[in-house]
């Protein structure tokens, strides 16, 4: 191989370690970031769920004070 092939290569591997760095970089925030939508997510489920809890249990008292009336 010539001394411009070789060198051609070395720029190009070095092009493509970069791009693999920058990809593995940009894989850490998304996953980071699909991390804490998941957390979110389920701290919202877990609001949604006792506000339904809530709701019911002011239904079943309003039921029983229509009852007593």
């Amino acid at each position: 191989m010539e001394n411009t092939e070789l060198q051609r290569l070395a720029a190009k591997l070095d092009e493509l370690l970069e791009h693999y760095e920058r990809l593995k970089a940009q894989n850490r925030l998304l996953l980071a970031n699909e991390r804490a939508w998941r957390e979110e997510r389920a701290q919202l489920i877990e609001k949604n769920e006792l506000a339904r809890q809530k709701v019911e249990a002011m239904i079943s008292r309003l039921k029983a004070l229509e009852q007593d009336s």
